[in-house]
């Protein structure tokens, strides 16, 4: 028996790999030939793909032209506004996120579990719900077509208020009693114990801050118009036209678009996963 039930859970393992053999092939064939099909004239991508044949994943005769023409049209400003935008947003919000959780965390006041829940469920509000009030507010500001539209609205986020609350909360109140007795203010505590220990907290939350304007579109979209003031995912939107879907500047485009987070991503990781994980659960 004891042979059968470990035959069992051999069989349970192999199904189990196989179920996500064929969940990677549903996601990757996709992307592998998106990638393929950016190295392709736009007569040619969709030749071997009905009927299929694995030449869709290998261009006849490759090329750059789609990226060449997607950086002509000014694909390029787009991807700086986005690096700008992202940049700046988070360095900005890191400071303000940082701070607020700081504060939810090691200071008392009254109403302080209330404000903390009305902060993370305002960052679950959808966005649709509040566009037009923020799209009246900025224009009452004059902030239409500005970097400050595109900045200032992405700031401040619970999500990230929730994480650098739950880092600061595993922090001992025997470091800040400490600074108090020797004459620290609260701020000096915050600059100079809380944010130097808060390094894995602040990888997490820079990711979290960039891919959330890196991936940005409708509030772009509505708030910026001009070309000049572009990102990245709006650039994407922009090349398919009235009559025609140019697929392989789409496809260019776009793989740019995933590239550069993946690689941030990846070259982040490790401190990513201990950000999260040192977090914890506290309430």
């Amino acid at each position: 028996m004891p042979g059968m039930h470990r035959t069992k859970e051999r069989l349970a393992v192999a199904l189990w790999y196989l179920a996500a053999a064929v969940g990677l092939l549903f996601v990757f064939v996709p992307v592998l030939w998106a990638i393929a099909s950016s190295f392709r004239p736009l007569e040619d991508i969709f030749r071997h793909v009905s009927p299929f044949s694995l030449r869709a994943f290998v261009p006849e005769q490759p090329t750059l032209e789609a990226y060449r023409t997607i950086f002509a049209k000014g694909f390029g400003r787009a991807l700086g506004n986005s690096l700008f935008v992202s940049s700046l947003t988070i360095l900005l919000g890191i400071y303000v996120n940082s701070l607020a959780g700081f504060v939810f965390a090691k200071l008392e006041f009254p109403m302080k579990r209330a404000t903390f829940l009305l902060v993370l469920l305002a960052s679950m509000i959808p966005f649709e719900a509040i566009a037009i009030p923020m799209y009246a507010m900025a224009q009452d500001l004059k902030w239409l077509d500005t970097y400050s539209v595109l900045i200032v609205p992405a700031i401040a986020n619970g999500l990230v208020v929730f994480l650098f609350r739950q880092f600061f909360a595993e922090i001992p109140t025997d470091l800040i009693e400490a600074a108090l007795i020797d004459g620290a203010s609260w701020l000096r505590i915050y600059h100079s114990i809380f944010l130097p220990l808060s390094k894995p907290a602040i990888v997490s939350a820079s990711l979290i801050l960039f891919l959330f304007q890196w991936n940005s579109f409708l509030w772009p979209l509505v708030a910026t118009p001009s070309k000049q003031y572009h990102v990245i995912q709006v650039a994407i939107a922009n090349l398919q036209i009235e009559f025609q879907s140019l697929w392989n500047e789409i496809f260019a485009a776009a793989f740019l678009a995933a590239l550069i987070p993946v690689v941030i991503i990846l070259s982040f990781q490790r401190h990513y996963i201990r950000g999260i994980a040192g977090t914890g659960l506290k309430g």
